[in-house]
């Protein structure tokens, strides 16, 4: 027993730096990918396309549940896009707030007879509303369904070759769906395209947008905005060269709505729709060879608001694992399968490996490590060899931040960058072992066959 627990120490720290050479091999592969897209000519022609009324017609999907607080500033927001040829489709999942009452007030939306094509089956629509002031605004009242139930009813009243999915508390920037809607322009097998999204927290937003990124002031939602970027930069951007993106972020994401369709929607059984969408768009694009070709770009961007209690913050992370693990089980064919390419033989693995098993590995490590210091079969210097591991993943975090900084330039000012330092150093030794728990929270509540998301308390936007 005295040497199985003497060897924990080393096996747990060889983990925590497999894992991190794992994320450190993604981000150069994620700076490559910048280096080849800042390549490119910065007017090309489709930049001169989209700025045509012949642009590809994106309708813009909006599921809101108790939104009353942001949902009117996120519709102004979309509506002051610069995208010529936009429609906003507002889903109402029921709300048992004032959600309807504040969006027909504001945008004088007036109900109209409810034609449209079932092509997705979803909860009852009770109504459809049209705006007599601005002509792109559509608003859908339904029965409670679920955020994916609301996205599928959208789908089938939108009318536009794209749509784009984002969340009722999420602002867009000016000129994002023009540079999500380039993709599709280039690649025809182009499928989904994802953008960054970053936190508005304590930052001020000016005409439906903010004008300039502060590191929020809370802890919490501050260790949030350095795993953001780290998710968004590592996660996401390093995948493209390798073929693999498997998720596009369920608050900002652009899709081809005749691929969406064929792959009969978002699957309302899923509590990780999103990524679950994702796969399944891929598998498809394998099996009927097509592709399917997902991509990420890091300039387009989105402001949302971060939970700013631990509480919160934790259901919302126990779902997102619950989530990832329904993912993984659905379209467990995929994985170590050559049928399906990058998809199956890398990026499944790296989320079997890093998302599902990473956290239960560490908190063994951990745990038992802690308990043979306690009864004296770990050597107390054992100790420094895994605080050196997350040294070292302090490390690529503050490497991840410099490049991010190089790529977007998000928090302009040196205190915050340097306030953003600081929590990547601080999130390694504090942050990091929460999310362990919160995500075996989500193991095991998976387990039970808990699908409930968890209420999220909204504080709203800073106007300016």
């Amino acid at each position: 027993m005295r040497e199985v627990f003497s060897v924990l120490p080393y096996i747990t720290a060889a983990w925590v730096i497999g894992i991190t050479l794992a994320q450190l091999s993604i981000l150069f592969s994620a700076m490559y990918e910048h280096w080849r897209v800042s390549q490119r000519d910065e007017y090309q022609l489709w930049r001169r396309v989209l700025a045509s009324p012949l642009a590809p017609k994106v309708s813009v999907l909006v599921p809101a549940y108790n939104e009353e607080i942001t949902v009117t500033e996120t519709v102004r927001g979309l509506l002051a896009l610069s995208y010529q040829n936009l429609e906003v489709v507002v889903i109402n999942d029921g709300s048992p707030d004032s959600t309807v009452d504040v969006l027909i007030e504001a945008f004088d939306l007036r109900p109209v007879h409810p034609i449209y094509q079932r092509l997705i089956k979803t909860a009852e629509v009770r109504s459809i509303y049209r705006s007599h002031i601005e002509h792109g605004l559509v608003l859908v009242d339904k029965f409670n369904g679920g955020k994916a139930d609301s996205l599928n009813a959208g789908l089938n009243i939108a009318s536009g070759d794209l749509v784009c999915a984002i969340d009722a508390d999420t602002l867009v920037g000016p000129q994002a769906l023009h540079e999500l809607v380039a993709p599709f322009l280039n690649r025809s097998d182009t499928v989904a395209v994802g953008g960054t999204v970053r936190l508005t927290n304590d930052s001020a937003v000016k005409a439906s947008a903010v004008p300039s990124l502060v590191v929020p002031k809370k802890i919490v939602p501050a260790l949030q905005a350095v795993e953001y970027v780290r998710a968004f930069i590592v996660g996401r951007l390093g995948w493209n060269p390798l073929g693999g993106n498997l998720i596009i972020s369920g608050a900002f994401g652009l899709f081809d709505r005749a691929a969406v369709l064929n792959a009969g929607g978002y699957e309302t059984s899923s509590i990780g729709e999103d990524m679950e969408l994702i796969v399944r768009l891929r598998r498809t694009g394998y099996e009927q060879g097509t592709k399917a070709w997902v991509e990420f770009l890091p300039k387009p961007v989105a402001w949302t608001e971060a939970p700013e209690e631990f509480k919160v913050l934790g259901r919302q992370r126990n779902r997102w694992q619950r989530g990832l693990m329904d993912v993984l089980i659905r379209h467990k064919k995929m994985m170590f399968n050559p049928r399906y390419g990058s998809a199956g033989m890398l990026s499944m693995p790296y989320y079997f490996v890093v998302e599902f098993l990473s956290p239960i590995v560490e908190a063994i490590g951990l745990i038992t490590t802690i308990i043979g210091l306690i009864v004296g079969f770990v050597d107390p210097q054992a100790i420094w060899l895994i605080l050196a591991a997350y040294g070292f993943g302090a490390a690529m975090t503050i490497l991840t931040l410099w490049f991010d900084d190089k790529v977007n330039h998000a928090y302009p000012s040196t205190r915050s960058r340097a306030k953003l330092a600081f929590y990547g150093l601080f999130e390694q030794f504090f942050y990091r072992p929460l999310t362990i728990y919160w995500r075996l929270w989500g193991v095991r509540l998976f387990l039970q066959g808990r699908t409930e998301w968890g209420q999220q308390v909204r504080k709203g936007f800073t106007s300016s």
